[in-house]
């Protein structure tokens, strides 16, 4: 169901004592300098709970013994299905799940080469690649549908994959508490009833707050809606080294998870036992460019370190991967693409998301996204285990092949040979002569060629009509809203 290595590569960072000096400061933030909770619902929950409040102000002030309270509440593993009620991702210790980032307000037209807004039709081709493709565990909306009304966008780009995948969705819900609402009336269709989707859920929901230390009224909406609910969440910290947070970043490490605490224990106030995801994009800042840099080292090896708190909570890990700064699908890319995606597997993120993300996040391609897929599967290869016994050790080969002998004829070679070795579908290791034969193209070249065929042969498994019908009717329901 959920194939996993027990015995894979884990990349730690930090010792336990510094693990554990990252958490005392980050509980030393909570109840020193506090944070502003700008919903009241959420501050009257941490002033039962415990915390201090500051008159009617925003400042509430955790104390250590309420983030320990909820942490002991909080579910250890989140089990996540895919659309069928198929159970699919187990976001449990170290297993690492592969998918796209979101809202990508550009695209790179696959025919045309050029840049341009994206459209819903983009949405709907990267949910049915993904779908097409072997590696990707989830996707996200590819793209922000510049030609939907921005009050619709966020469910007009549910339902476009819900119609070309059945993989899980991650959803970014930043408009109204009514987009959320609207999704999760269609969920609960699909799934089945409400009892149906909280056993096997099939989309999380991606929140956020701003750093430093401000939770507004919107996020935390979305975040009790879903402990409500019962809706997987994930809560994540974005601070930025030197402009939201601390320059060092042990500094913003520490910060960034006393932000996601306090969602946390907001969290588990509301609802006891509801499912969160824990995790955070601990940022560099190029101070240079004045941006943050998706490809930077830190932002990667904090990604890591923040896998490492999250075994120490014992929670399900949210990380990123798979990212580029570059404008274009080129070298670049494909580098940053590559070792991100390693680093975030090594360090043990259930969760690694923004996959095929190119230009900070501002930008698409379908081919890159094909690209990754072979990143990803290159990935679990690397994080394979090796069965040490009687069989792998061939001892009685050796014996028998002897000095000056060749292996090609054994039995053994060949019952084997296939899930030994690791074979691209997409890189060419053929001999020049064969590779020019066949017209000498570049990765990217081939790539395209890949994501055309995919997006015109493949067919996902389509929504049950009536229940596609209900959903027609619900999305016109929305629009007039």
């Amino acid at each position: 169901m959920y194939d996993v290595n027990p015995r894979r590569p884990l990349l730690e960072y930090l010792s336990q004592h510094e693990v554990e000096e990252i958490h005392w400061a980050s509980l030393e933030i909570l109840e020193r300098t506090g944070l502003n909770v700008h919903h009241p619902e959420a501050r009257e929950l941490l002033y039962d709970g415990g915390a201090y409040v500051e008159g009617n102000g925003p400042r509430v002030r955790i104390p250590a013994g309420l983030v320990k309270q909820a942490l002991a509440r909080a579910p250890e593993r989140v089990v996540v299905a895919n659309r069928l009620g198929e159970r699919v991702m187990a976001l449990e210790g170290t297993k690492s799940f592969f998918g796209t980032g979101s809202d990508l307000l550009n695209t790179i037209d696959i025919d045309t080469g050029e840049v341009r807004a994206s459209v819903l039709q983009d949405v709907a081709n990267a949910a049915r690649l993904c779908d097409a493709l072997p590696n990707y565990d989830f996707v996200m909306s590819y793209g922000l549908a510049s030609d939907v009304p921005a009050h619709q966008q966020e469910v007009a780009q549910f339902v476009a994959m819900l119609r070309n995948t059945v993989k899980p969705q991650i959803l970014t819900t930043f408009t109204d508490i009514q987009a959320l609402e609207d999704i999760w009336a269609i969920a609960k269709l699909v799934a089945g009833g409400e009892q149906e989707f909280q056993r096997n859920p099939f989309i999380i929901i991606y929140g956020q707050f701003t750093s430093p230390l401000q939770h507004g009224v919107e996020g935390l909406q979305r975040l009790l809606f879903c402990a409500e609910h019962r809706i997987p969440i994930i809560y994540v910290a974005t601070p930025m080294s030197g402009m939201s947070g601390p320059i060092d970043m042990p500094g913003n490490l520490a910060l960034g998870n006393a932000e996601t605490l306090a969602g946390l224990t907001i969290h588990q106030l509301a609802n006891p036992g509801a499912p969160f995801i824990y995790g955070g994009c601990i940022c560099p800042f190029d101070m240079r460019n004045a941006t943050i840099a998706y490809g930077a080292p830190e932002w990667h090896v904090t990604g890591a370190m923040m896998s490492q708190l999250g075994r120490y909570y014992k929670l399900p890990i949210f990380s990123t991967g798979g990212c580029t700064d570059a404008k274009c699908v080129d070298e670049q890319a494909c580098i940053e693409a590559a070792m991100s995606m390693l680093l975030a597997a090594l360090g043990g993120g259930n969760i690694i998301h923004d996959v095929a993300y190119l230009e900070i996040g501002q930008c698409g391609a379908l081919d890159f996204v094909v690209i990754n897929d072979e990143i990803i599967a290159m990935t679990r290869q690397m994080l394979r285990s090796y069965t040490i016994d009687t069989q792998s050790l061939a001892l009685d080969v050796v014996d028998r092949v002897g000095p000056a002998g060749h292996f090609i004829e054994e039995p053994d070679t060949l019952a084997r040979f296939r899930e030994a070795t690791w074979y691209p579908s997409l890189f060419d290791r053929s001999p020049r002569h064969e590779w020019k034969a066949k017209g000498a193209k570049r990765l990217g070249e081939v790539a395209r060629e890949r994501a055309k065929q995919l997006l015109s042969t493949h067919e996902p498994i389509p929504i049950a009509p009536a229940v596609d019908t209900e959903i027609e009717r619900m999305l016109g329901f929305a629009a007039d809203k």
